[in-house]
């Protein structure tokens, strides 16, 4: 089984190089398609095993004069590899790919959709959904995502949920001091907040804050902070694709709100983000538009967490089970959760412990691999059975009555 995946940058996703790598230990024949030679993620990508080649297929919105020579180039390039099927994680991409190969190319083509951005704006939405033809498929990688897909009339037969995956032992679940030794911050000291890029506002879509609306939870860490000077605000991550001036405004945001006492240190490499989650004693993430980023991790690590009730998120963030929920664009009710969650952290770590064993199942690399490879076999030959989504509920349950459940 040859599989062609297509994705937009070598900087992020590193999801989809994990789902890489262990497809090609599962045995496929993995091809990818990165739109340059160079970047974060880019030795990341070679370690997979996969054959990697240079080409940039993201639908060229800002150049639209190269938009000719991208789809020769697409056109190009499976004409090479000869798929049996293709698989995009990218919704440029998979315009790009659709627009360029046609609505009836034979090679069935799979969007595995990582965010619901573009499915709560109506006009992107049937855009996409539009530009199908017979032979597209989609993977939502949550229930929300399905759910919108059911509801703009997509065929369930052709949709399928899988989460992206992670590897979930690679992360520590003890505090390690990689974050607080390097900010100056004692053991005392309630560490709040995230590890986010800062994603500026789509102006095009209506939006006045970024989408992980670190503008808010700057807000509600300054109140919180007001009140409990145990606290101190760590948000790590810096501007995405260089757009420097934002990570500015918010720093210039938090030091008029807080001065010292909300911290942004920048990127940190993977290997300091796995070590790094667990130096925190509370996780808050209230995004505008999410799926599941921003507490899987945090989860992963038992480190108890308060998110949005926004797109993904509750499916993780279970009120009472595994988290707690907030309205999103509410910094005045998150400063107070923040606050009622701090005054309470052994409550909120038994929760956590909750969470933690429901995502080391629900984001196993292992169990999200083989079931997009498991997938990949329905969609080319529809006598293997089709995927069962994973049973949230089932999960729940069974740590209720206490019985252990396996990453």
């Amino acid at each position: 089984m040859r599989i062609l995946q297509v994705v937009k940058t070598t900087d992020g996703a590193h999801w989809a190089v994990l789902q890489a790598a262990q497809l090609v230990q599962l045995g496929v024949e993995v091809h990818v398609a990165v739109p340059r030679s160079t970047g974060r993620q880019i030795e990341a990508w070679h370690r997979t095993g996969a054959t990697i080649h240079v080409a940039a297929l993201d639908l060229p919105v800002k150049s639209p004069w190269k938009y000719r020579r991208v789809c020769d180039e697409a056109r190009k390039l499976v004409a090479l590899v000869k798929p049996d099927l293709i698989h995009s994680h990218f919704v440029g991409t998979t315009m790009l790919l659709r627009r360029a190969l046609g609505k009836h190319h034979p090679v069935p083509r799979i969007f595995q959709v990582p965010g619901p951005l573009h499915l709560e704006h109506w006009l992107y939405r049937n855009v996409e959904i539009n530009s199908a033809g017979h032979n597209d498929y989609w993977i939502a990688s949550s229930r929300y995502i399905s759910s919108l897909y059911e509801k703009s009339g997509v065929d369930h037969q052709k949709l399928f949920i899988s989460y992206y995956g992670t590897e979930c032992e690679s992360f520590s679940t003890q505090r390690t001091g990689v974050l607080r030794n390097r900010l100056g911050i004692n053991d005392d000291t309630i560490m709040v907040g995230n590890m986010n890029h800062m994603y500026p506002p789509k102006y095009y879509l209506g939006q006045r804050v970024g989408l992980k609306c670190h503008e808010d939870i700057i807000k509600s860490l300054a109140m919180a902070i007001q009140y409990d000077r145990r606290l101190v605000g760590v948000l790590v991550g810096g501007a995405w694709n260089n757009q420097v001036w934002y990570e500015q405004q918010l720093r210039r945001l938090a030091q008029s709100l807080a001065g010292d006492r909300i911290m942004m240190p920048g990127h940190l490499n993977h290997d300091d983000v796995r070590r790094g989650w667990a130096d925190f004693d509370l996780v808050v993430h209230s995004p505008l538009s999410e799926n599941c980023g921003g507490v899987h991790e945090a989860m992963i690590t038992g480190v108890p967490v308060i998110a949005g009730r926004v797109g993904g998120l509750p499916e993780l963030v279970v009120d009472g089970f595994s988290g707690t929920t907030v309205p999103a664009r509410n910094p005045h009710l998150l400063a107070r959760e923040i606050q009622s969650a701090t005054w309470d952290l052994d409550a909120r770590r038994n929760m956590a412990k909750n969470g933690q064993t429901l995502v080391k199942k629900m984001f196993d690399i292992e169990r999200t691999a083989t079931e997009v490879r498991n997938i990949y076999r329905h969609v080319l030959n529809k006598a293997f059975p089709r995927p069962m989504p994973f049973d949230i509920d089932f999960v729940i349950g069974k740590t209720h009555a206490g019985d252990k459940i396996a990453c």
